[in-house]
């Protein structure tokens, strides 16, 4: 599991994608829930290394790589 002291390094997830953590937001929550069905939620944001699309994933299910 990884936490706010690896923001900047190379971790990688459960389905073995590996990138950059950017943040990890404690009271996030899924704007494409519908309003009344949102749950604040703990996400860790990761970006590719050479760059593309940012994606988001539980931070206790990511590892240091």
């Amino acid at each position: 599991m990884i936490d706010r002291n690896d923001i900047g390094h190379r971790v990688q997830d459960a389905h073995g994608r590996t990138g950059i953590l950017r943040d990890i937001d404690p009271t996030w929550d899924d704007p494409s829930d519908p309003p009344g069905s949102r749950r604040q939620q703990v996400v860790a944001f990761i970006s590719p290394e050479h760059g593309g699309r940012e994606w988001h994933a539980d931070p206790t299910t990511v590892t240091r790589a």
